[in-house]
């Protein structure tokens, strides 16, 4: 008995000190990290897909279809009798559902989603709550369910980062890799997400380690290449935006295409300063509890979408209608006024339509944080 008391023993030292020399592995050698970002991409892609889906099972919740924005001013398949105007009742519902779960469980869910990871990596060394990875994906699922004026990219980076610092932590990570695999997550969940293996990694590196290094970038491209193989294991190999063909047929174009540039950028910046504005507007003007906050904000909301149904959701047929030049000029400007409900933000999708900005962390009295 006490032989085989020994052996138990024996054999427990051994899987102990082969589990110590293998955790010791992933943290200072340079293959751990390929391993690492692997299995970052890997589980972020898994994330971006179940989060897709989150969406789409609370737009047929409120709505009873896939995607309501490009359907028009009808009514709810499982409310026929209010017509429209469920359209004023669903960001309310929704905002009452999500508010208090966020105020109460993950406060730092609250916001875009990008500059609250951009924070995390300068000022917490990468360190993100593990609840963020199932409440933002549930809060910004029945925000953009609900009718929220929202795209996907802010609130699956966010997921993505909290689950490559979630997996840091229980390695017991420094800070230097912490911040690397925060940054494989971001780029895993844009690859996921978009289909755009190559997009992710420049978008990580550049707001979110802010770090060229060679080691760096051959991580992030490993964890979006994966990231992206999982994605269109599920979803497919198709792109969420399809492109008109079109051709240069002039060189007189050209300086056409930079006048549009131009154009466009300073739309962008406008736009953002706007943004910005009504949020601080927002946040003197409310005097309510802050869980509430959502469920007012959709009210307003709800008037604006029975206004203009188009603005429902993701709404990526509506995007793909005005890249194919289909809606007047007065209709996108009409769009470009509409925002988010007033408590939980992710990126607005006329992000998408503009350049990318360089950006710094603006940290504000509330506890949220912004891009400029």
């Amino acid at each position: 008995m006490l032989l085989l008391d020994g052996a138990k023993q024996s054999r427990l030292r051994i899987s102990l000190g082969s589990r110590r020399t293998f955790l010791g592995w992933l943290r200072e050698s340079s293959s751990g990290v390929i391993v690492m970002a692997v299995g970052v991409g890997a589980v972020t892609g898994v994330a971006a897909v179940a989060f897709r889906f989150l969406i789409t099972a609370a737009t047929r919740l409120f709505t009873g279809y896939d995607d309501y924005s490009g359907l028009g001013r009808i009514a709810s398949a499982h409310w026929p009798g209010l017509g429209c105007w469920f359209l004023l009742l669903a960001p309310v519902v929704a905002g009452a559902i999500y508010g208090p779960i966020v105020y109460r469980f993950a406060p730092e869910t609250r916001g875009h989603g990008v500059p609250e990871v951009m924070y995390a990596v300068a000022e917490r060394g990468g360190r993100i709550a593990p609840q963020v990875v199932v409440l933002k994906a549930m809060a910004s699922a029945l925000c953009i369910g609900g009718g929220g004026s929202v795209g996907r990219e802010g609130p699956i980076v966010q997921i993505g980062s909290a689950a490559g610092s979630t997996i840091a932590q229980v390695i017991r990570l420094d800070t230097q890799r912490m911040r690397l695999l925060v940054a494989c997550g971001a780029a895993g969940g844009i690859a996921a997400t978009f289909n755009a293996p190559l997009a992710g990694p420049f978008f990580a590196m550049e707001l979110i380690l802010r770090d060229f290094a060679a080691e760096s970038f051959g991580a992030i491209v490993l964890s979006s290449v994966t990231a992206s193989v999982v994605g269109r294991a599920v979803l497919g190999d198709q792109a969420f935006l399809t492109l008109p063909v079109f051709a240069v047929r002039n060189p007189v174009e050209y300086p056409l295409y930079l006048l549009l540039g131009l154009a466009v950028g300073i739309v962008g910046v406008c736009f953002s300063k706007v943004l910005y504005m009504i949020e601080d507007l927002c946040d003197w003007a409310w005097r309510g509890p802050e869980w509430a906050r959502p469920a007012v904000g959709g009210l307003l909301l709800g008037g604006l979408l029975i206004a203009m149904p188009q603005m429902y959701g993701v709404g990526y047929p509506v995007l793909e209608n005005a890249v194919e030049g289909k809606y007047l000029l007065g209709m996108l400007a009409g769009a470009a006024t509409g925002r988010e409900d007033g408590g939980h933000r992710p990126h607005d999708r006329h992000r998408r339509l503009r350049g990318s900005l360089r950006a710094h962390i603006v940290h504000r009295r509330d506890g949220r944080y912004r891009i400029r």
